[in-house]
């Protein structure tokens, strides 16, 4: 099971970050989760100023010629407003750059900022995605690409330069809406999943739709891989943890926070999110490694990344849950997982 962590490069208002502090901290994070252990970082991107990263694939440029081994995705990159052959040779470039550890998160975006900054339609939205993410794959998967379509100039013949030197996987982004995991199931593309409310269990509803309709569609079970992302932070104890990540949490998903969208989440809101089966992943070093234990149990997922700095939190304390992430939860869970694949029980 890979295992990971990931920043959406959120700015809170009130805190004294900037969009070049939020960078150097983000770069700093990737560096980190290599040091420790972990499998996989991921850099969100956003086009307003609430948020410090609106390219990717050049923060995981700085990441990449300081680390040799963890994973760069992205969680996630907003398909449905750019140009697929210009995102290609982005991330082909980052993939030589990286010695073939990129991928891709394609999603549709849960704002309306980025269609009216580059100039699409959101009403047609679902329609950008599915067409832009044929072409993507097309241009991954063929040396010469000859295409025709709504959304941009047809290509004829097309060798679109750098190639990529790895695999350059490229998972489906899904907030919830069974109609995206459908269609990440009938491509047999991996499927990550974000889970930010209720419990597994509606979870595991979409991830069964998204099997079978993989399975109807002929791919085979391994090609169906799952991955799971959800707000994150690993403090000392259960009781510690939940008591200093509250005031981020709140603010961070707050309706003056964020123009007016977001709730209010109290704290006994929080705690039940929290709780075993919640799909909230705060606790001590225990709490979480059961929770994603859980994950891997009950839903067979391939894939954890928990999104580490929100809402404002301290760099040092960011920095404090990577740690206990790397060095304590994420060899308790391989533990577990490698007696299970060796048949061992898994208590």
């Amino acid at each position: 099971m890979e295992l990971g962590v990931f920043s959406l490069s959120d700015i809170y208002p009130d805190s004294p970050d900037t969009a070049a502090s939020r960078i150097d901290d983000i770069i700093s994070y990737g560096i980190l989760a290599e040091q420790h252990g972990l499998d996989v970082y991921g850099v969100g991107e956003h086009h307003t100023r609430a948020f410090a990263v609106s390219s990717p694939a050049v923060i995981h440029a700085a990441i990449a010629r300081s680390t040799s081994r963890i994973t760069l995705t992205t969680t996630s990159t907003i398909l449905t407003v750019l140009d697929p052959v210009r995102l290609y040779q982005d991330f082909a470039t980052l993939d030589l750059l990286s010695h073939g550890r990129a991928e891709i998160g394609a999603g549709r975006s849960a704002f309306t900022e980025p269609f009216a900054l580059f100039g699409e339609n959101m009403a047609e939205y679902d329609e950008l995605f599915a067409e832009k993410l044929e072409l993507l794959l097309r241009l991954r998967d063929e040396d010469t690409v000859t295409w025709n379509g709504t959304y941009r100039p047809a290509l004829h013949g097309a060798e679109v330069n750098p190639r990529h030197a790895g695999d350059l996987p490229i998972w489906v982004a899904v907030g919830g809406t069974p109609a995206s995991a459908m269609r990440a199931g009938r491509l047999g593309l991996p499927m990550v999943l974000g889970l930010i409310g209720g419990t597994i269990d509606h979870a595991k509803r979409l991830i069964d739709l998204y099997r079978s309709t993989g399975a109807d569609a002929g791919h085979p079970e391994e090609k169906l891989k799952v991955g799971i992302t959800s707000h994150f932070y690993v403090g000392q104890t259960q009781e510690q943890a939940l008591e200093d990540f509250y005031p981020y949490y709140h603010r961070y998903l707050s309706p003056e926070t964020n123009g007016g969208r977001g709730f209010h989440v109290d704290r006994a809101q929080m705690e039940l999110l929290a709780a075993r089966r919640g799909a909230l992943m705060v606790g001590g070093p225990r709490e979480i490694a059961e929770k994603i234990l859980d994950l891997r149990a009950e839903l067979g997922v391939d894939r954890f990344l928990g999104q580490v700095d929100l809402g404002g939190m301290p760099a040092q304390m960011v920095r404090d849950s990577i740690q206990r992430f790397g060095d304590t939860v994420a060899p308790a869970i391989h533990h577990v997982t490698s007696r299970s694949l060796e048949g061992h029980p898994s208590a």
